[in-house]
């Protein structure tokens, strides 16, 4: 993979210019932010893989026979359905062939996890040692041809179905730790703020996109199955695009213009031939703040996960709406994040103007917000009953709260540590997604047979407590500085110093 496109991702420069004069880069849309949309989209494509498969259950399942077969009901008539509401038709409406318990339906929607975690730390390592793009490009080709066979699979068996959501998962592993990459090779650090939060938006962006569209498909002729090829084919067009378009780094794309790549050499310029050093292991394993990281991490995506993928089938279940209203609905907390995400990210870069104000408190501050606010918002929901509109407001508003997490512990490995950050977020979010993973297994064992108010009370309030204690470890133990064990090693600046200049790359003015 050593070539011109793709060039090693250890390769360090300090770029040193002819002109000493800053120039501002021409165009208020350059390769940088290119680059960012790219990413974004691939951010989104990969959401938009994750949840497709949430929706599409809904319609894919016989919820009645499903009651036939197991002595009980499918759906819950606590809540009763209204006759003539076109939102609570969803008992008779679109009924679908398969007859899968709700255990077995979290079998199906958590094995896209399984594959997922399994390549985050070995593709995050052979992608810092050979570059992303081919990773990153290839791994989403994965993803998306592989959706297009989900119909097929489904038709031939469960275990199919289970192996090709697995095989997915294992393409979408290297998105996390490449977008990263690629950003901080692409973004000068005083735009990494506003640009990372606006590709880590696709996140949301993708699940408002791929729920509601999602719902429209699978009571369209073509039924759920057009949902896998919809959106499989659109992602494979993203993966040619980005391999075609989206090089490794400003010094290897002919394109670029030359004072934008001045720009970005000049502010990301570093030391050709330095010295890596080795990752300090067991200082990290000691770290409370890595520790306050990885459990809020893990508690984001438990709860994330539990609404995500479980979200369409209380909608349908307890509440009664139909799969079309069901896919809006369940995009509306979501659109909600995305949008509190974009806002609460300048809340807190304005807050870190503020001469008292910490990046730990900042950071313990929004994250609290992100975290303790859907703790708070699943509580209520599971006491709300059968009020359908109050539960949607609920969850849109505690959900939307969420988007804090982003300025909270999702940016807070660069804070204690620069120097390993990448290291670190392909762990936090490996471990995450393990915990992740266990949420649509819990829901479903919990709300086997008969499902009713009172099972998915219990969901909802796990979810919340997971949610409340992970946070309140974090707001005890994180911290905004820099960690002992991440400073640079004395020696190694008194060896730069004696070997005298540093290797270097002369960039024209």
């Amino acid at each position: 993979m050593n070539n011109k496109r793709n060039s090693y991702a250890n390769t360090n420069y300090v770029a040193v210019f002819e002109s000493e004069k800053k120039k501002k880069p021409i165009g208020w849309f350059g390769t940088r932010h290119f680059v960012t949309f790219m990413l974004f989209l691939g951010m989104a494509n990969a959401y938009i893989m994750r949840t497709n498969m949430s929706v599409a259950i809904v319609a894919m399942v016989n919820q009645t026979a499903i009651g036939v077969n197991s002595e009980s009901e499918g759906v819950d008539d606590e809540c009763g359905v209204i006759s003539g509401n076109s939102s609570s038709k969803s008992t008779t409406d679109n009924e679908g062939e398969f007859v899968w318990e709700t255990d077995v339906q979290g079998y199906v929607l958590s094995s896209f996890f399984y594959g997922y975690v399994v390549t985050q730390i070995p593709f995050g390592i052979l992608a810092k040692k050979y570059g992303n793009i081919y990773f990153l490009g290839f791994g989403m080709l994965i993803n998306s041809v592989f959706g297009l066979l989900v119909p097929l699979a489904a038709y031939m068996g469960i275990y199919w179905l289970i192996a090709v959501r697995f095989i997915q998962g294992l393409g979408e592993g290297p998105i996390v730790p490449c977008t990263h990459s690629l950003l901080a090779k692409w973004i000068p650090p005083n735009e990494r703020s506003r640009m990372g939060a606006f590709v880590y938006a696709g996140a949301q962006f993708g699940t408002v996109i791929s729920m509601p569209l999602s719902g429209l498909l699978s009571v369209s002729h073509a039924g759920w199955p057009s949902i896998f090829y919809v959106f499989g084919a659109i992602g494979t067009v993203w993966c040619i695009a980005f391999l075609l378009l989206v090089f490794e780094d400003p010094e290897v794309n002919p394109k670029i213009n030359p004072d934008e790549r001045m720009y970005i050499q000049k502010a990301l310029g570093r030391v050709k031939g330095q010295v890596i050093p080795a990752i300090p292991w067991m200082s990290i394993l000691k770290s409370l703040p890595f520790w306050a990281i990885l459990l809020a991490h893990m508690g984001h995506n438990y709860g994330y996960e539990t609404l995500m993928t479980e979200l369409p089938t209380y909608m349908k279940q307890v509440l009664h709406f139909s799969i079309k209203d069901n896919g809006f609905l369940s995009a509306l907390p979501y659109l909600a994040m995305w949008l509190f995400s974009i806002f609460i990210s300048h809340v807190a870069d304005w807050l870190l103007t503020k001469p008292f104000i910490t990046i730990t408190i900042v950071r313990k501050l929004i994250n609290g917000i992100g975290q303790y606010g859907p703790a708070i918002a699943l509580f209520t929901a599971a006491f709300t009953g059968c009020d359908k509109w109050l539960t949607v407001a609920i969850l849109t508003v505690g959900v939307g709260l969420n988007g804090g997490i982003y300025s909270g512990f999702k940016v807070n490995h660069l804070d204690i540590s620069p120097q390993f950050a990448g290291i670190l977020m392909s762990f936090t979010n490996c471990l995450a997604n393990l915990a992740g993973l266990l949420a649509p297994i819990y829901a479903g064992i919990m709300v086997k047979g008969t499902p009713s108010i009172a099972k998915w009370r219990t969901v909802f309030i796990t979810a919340a407590a997971v949610y409340a204690a992970c946070c309140t470890f974090y707001v005890i133990f994180s911290s905004g500085q820099r960690q002992s064990w991440d400073q640079p090693a004395e020696e190694e600046k008194k060896k730069e110093t004696q070997n005298g200049e540093p290797q270097i790359v002369t960039t024209q003015a």
